[in-house]
């Protein structure tokens, strides 16, 4: 017990048999007893405090790695049934499976519809052209 041998164990009771009296040995050793009882009561209870802390830790590292995997699994989602990211996607394309779609005009030698450009003549405002040929004629 606590690294001490029969002797020593025999010199302390001596000690405490002169010091307390055989009055008051029964009741120290009764204290003494609850004290150690105690002692190891409140070591269980760390221990058992300890051990389901660990255990709430693990399940908390659990937790999180679920949280992720679930956030994960909803941006694969939201990237999957995002619209304008997959139209996006499609136009960045350099596959040359589409020029046989958009070219197949160009291929076939069929002309291009090429926009016209339309003018219309300006109207002239006479008076204005009038009053400037006057000045022309006069200098």
């Amino acid at each position: 017990m606590f690294g001490m041998g029969f002797t020593e164990i025999i010199i302390i009771a001596v000690i405490a048999i002169l010091f307390l009296g055989p009055d008051k040995l029964p009741e120290a050793m009764v204290q003494i007893a609850k004290f150690f009882r105690s002692t190891k009561n409140t070591i269980n209870t760390m221990k058992n405090t300890i051990e389901e802390e660990m255990q709430v830790k693990s399940i908390k590292d659990e937790a999180l790695a679920y949280k992720k995997e679930l956030l994960d699994a909803s941006n694969q989602v939201k990237s999957a049934t995002d619209i304008k990211q997959m139209a996006a996607k499609l136009t960045t394309l350099e596959d040359d499976t589409f020029d046989d779609i958009f070219d197949a005009p160009k291929k076939d030698n069929v002309p291009e519809n090429k926009p016209e450009t339309v003018t219309l003549p300006k109207k002239k405002n006479t008076q204005i052209e009038d009053k400037l040929e006057e000045d022309s004629k006069n200098v």
